[in-house]
């Protein structure tokens, strides 16, 4: 049961708790903050990666990627083989004005062309700015932090216990053929025995 003014007075011990707390001001931009790992500043791109499979472009809900791509003859890597057309990249844009930040391309890239940058200045004065094409969103690439070290109790990815495996039993097989190589010497016939060798 609550007597009357007990809200005023419980009002009034906050404002005298931090009245005696010392305030403290991130003295932005002079300073720049501590973000955290994981924030979601602008996405960067990893052009060398993108095989221009359009599937982040229809998995954006707010329809803020813009791709333009063209088909290209690649000649046969072999003799008697034949020609190969690719996917080459001609644009590669991204509306932030229009972006939600909800990082649905960067899950659905199928081969990590896409990253989380933590940079956030990135702000205009004309809306029609922030859209912006393949060589900023490259610049930004190189402001995407490294990955976090992985837990050293987990398990070892397949793909490189596989890989491994492979390279060891290729180091034996390498020493065995270098052995087998090598024929063993046997003791200088030339050189005279000297007494109490031979026993």
């Amino acid at each position: 049961m609550s007597f009357p003014g007990s809200g005023l007075a419980k009002g009034l011990a906050v404002t005298l708790r931090t009245m005696t707390k010392r305030s403290v001001t991130a003295q932005y931009p002079d300073v720049q903050p501590d973000l955290p790992p994981r924030s979601r500043g602008v996405i960067g791109l990893f052009e060398e990666n993108c095989t221009v499979c359009m599937l982040c472009a229809r998995e954006c809900p707010d329809w803020c990627i813009y791709i333009d791509s063209h088909k290209e003859t690649v000649p046969p890597a072999a003799p008697g083989g034949r020609e190969r057309s690719r996917n080459v990249l001609d644009r590669f844009a991204i509306d932030f004005a229009l972006c939600m930040y909800c990082g649905i391309c960067i899950e659905v890239c199928p081969f990590d062309a896409l990253f989380w940058s933590p940079e956030f200045e990135y702000a205009e004065t004309d809306i029609r700015e922030l859209t912006h094409e393949r060589d900023k969103l490259r610049e930004w690439m190189w402001t995407v932090p490294e990955p976090p070290a992985l837990d050293p109790k987990a398990e070892e990815p397949k793909e490189v216990a596989a890989a491994r495996k492979t390279a060891d039993k290729l180091a034996a097989q390498q020493a065995a053929e270098a052995e087998a190589e090598t024929p063993a010497q046997d003791p200088d016939p030339q050189r005279p025995e000297t007494p109490g060798e031979g026993t």
